[in-house]
């Protein structure tokens, strides 16, 4: 079963796996129709009609579309730390290298593959979020501080966590530019995303 998102972005947390099951159809539609349509012209109704559910349904768990778009975009970060915690059990600890490689290459498989995700990786494309704690590049550089510290043996403390945002916000950036540049993403903006990523994070990983 899918995770269920966190109980602030839906109005109703699922108890019954009936339930859960349909929240994750309704998810997968509305990740499929961001791809066909974008986001400015994603409606609750289109969802509801290809997930194949009353509409009433889609508003047990959500208040609008953006609602909807966030639990998500929730639902790929936990995917994401899912599938950067599955490729780190294959590496030593003894290399931070190769575990950093894993978390671009974690993101580089989400975004080649996952329906939605060109629109709603971690986050809606607007409003901006209240306070920093609910930057979607915050989120994300807050678990994978976690994933990293657990894996090599590391003190989470504040350098470290200033550290993986400031690389993640800097990724985010050039990972978006490969994309634009070459809908596979371009290998060479690629390439020099990953040495950029050595050398900076190798001031405190070193």
């Amino acid at each position: 079963m899918d995770p269920v998102p966190p109980a602030h972005s839906l109005r109703r947390t699922p108890v019954q796996q009936r339930s859960a099951d349909r929240l994750a159809r309704i998810l997968d539609a509305c990740a499929e129709l961001l791809d066909e349509t974008g986001y400015e012209n994603l409606s609750t109704r289109a969802v509801a009609l290809r997930a194949g559910v009353p509409i009433g349904s889609v508003y047990r768990f959500f208040g609008n579309k953006r609602a909807m778009a966030i639990a998500l975009a929730h639902r790929n970060l936990d995917r994401y730390a899912d599938g950067i915690a599955d490729r780190l059990a294959g590496l030593p600890a003894t290399h931070w290298r190769p575990v950093v490689d894993a978390v671009l290459d974690e993101y580089l498989a989400m975004k080649r593959s996952v329906p939605g995700f060109a629109l709603v990786d971690f986050g809606v494309p607007a409003p901006p979020p209240e306070g920093p704690e609910a930057d979607p590049n915050h989120q994300v550089a807050v678990r994978l501080t976690e994933l990293l510290s657990t894996h090599l043996g590391l003190t989470p403390d504040a350098t470290l966590e200033r550290s993986v945002l400031v690389a993640v916000e800097a990724t985010d950036a050039l990972i978006q530019l490969a994309f634009r540049t070459d809908p596979a993403g371009d290998p060479g903006i690629v390439a020099e995303t990953r040495a950029m990523m050595h050398a900076y994070l190798a001031r405190v990983l070193d």
